[in-house]
């Protein structure tokens, strides 16, 4: 088992437990609204041929894949995750894709000390769950070639997502937030680098320079029916989390908040399903010329 920072075991209980078995069941849903804004992000920063790629919070190994492809067999891709079950899936989905030059490692990212050099650093909504993201980053910015090239895809803020931010207007007021709970907490929240300006203080905190954002939005198709939409919700995100996290005391409440959601979510209701803009930042950066 690879070294866990303390800050961050709690979160591995839940990336690794009920968020990763939440993830494998709305996995249709998720990655496909995910993936559109990795891939743009891959295309205004992409690695070059023959790069050594880090892939930070590789989930599923989906995107390590991309980047692998992107790299050619001259290059090598490198993707880490803290939750075993997911690193797990992505060396099973990537050997049967056969994919000779991505491998994968349980790894948390805030402790890690790297004994080999990248050339590019990716990560698609990888790096916004870190306790302690400076000390997470500054291992990144240490394991890049002079002048190395980082770009990650966070999440901008709640009202441009609001899909996740309206299911949260509607869930939290019911919800008592509770002092303790048996439910693991999944770290600071999908949100936590919505800011430019304080994610901007962390990559130059970590060491890095020429810190750069682009927003990106992009239609999300988060169900094909109200019904489907509604269960991720009270699967994942914010309301999932509060619902989650009060255990016992949310169940009686769940048939009102199904309700309460899909009156909320009709509003995105279209053609192809239940479609609402998602808001993402793309930020680059430059590792120091040591």
């Amino acid at each position: 088992m690879a070294t866990v920072a303390t800050a961050n075991e709690e979160a591995l209980e839940a990336w690794n437990g009920v968020l990763f078995e939440r993830f494998v069941q709305f996995r249709h849903v998720l990655v496909a609204g995910l993936a559109a804004h990795g891939r743009q992000a891959m295309q205004l920063h992409p690695p070059s041929t023959g790069d050594r790629v880090l892939d930070i919070g590789c989930g599923f190994g989906d995107t390590s894949q991309e980047l692998a492809a992107l790299v050619g067999p001259t290059g090598s891709v490198l993707g880490v995750d803290v939750a075993p079950r997911f690193v797990a899936t992505a060396r099973s989905e990537a050997a049967l894709a056969r994919v000779g030059n991505v491998r994968f490692e349980v790894l948390d990212v805030q402790v890690a000390e790297f004994d080999e050099t990248f050339d590019y650093a990716f990560s698609r909504f990888g790096t916004m769950f870190f306790a302690n993201p400076v000390p997470a980053l500054r291992n990144v910015r240490r394991a890049l070639a002079p002048g190395g090239r980082l770009c990650v895809v966070v999440w901008r803020r709640k009202l441009d997502n609001p899909w996740l931010h309206r299911a949260e207007l509607v869930v939290k007021p019911l919800i008592e937030a509770p002092e303790e709970t048996n439910e693991p907490r999944c770290g600071p929240g999908p949100f936590s680098m919505a800011d430019a300006d304080t994610t901007s203080q962390i990559l130059l905190s970590a060491g890095f320079t020429d810190v750069e954002f682009r927003r990106c939005d992009i239609p999300y198709r988060i169900g094909a029916d109200l019904d489907e939409a509604v269960a991720m919700n009270m699967a994942l995100g914010p309301a999932a989390e509060a619902i989650r996290l009060a255990g016992a005391a949310a169940e009686p409440l769940k048939p009102q908040l199904a309700a309460l959601l899909r009156d909320t979510l009709a509003e995105f209701e279209t053609d192809d399903g239940i479609v609402a803009n998602s808001s993402t930042w793309f930020v680059s950066a430059r590792g120091s010329d040591h």
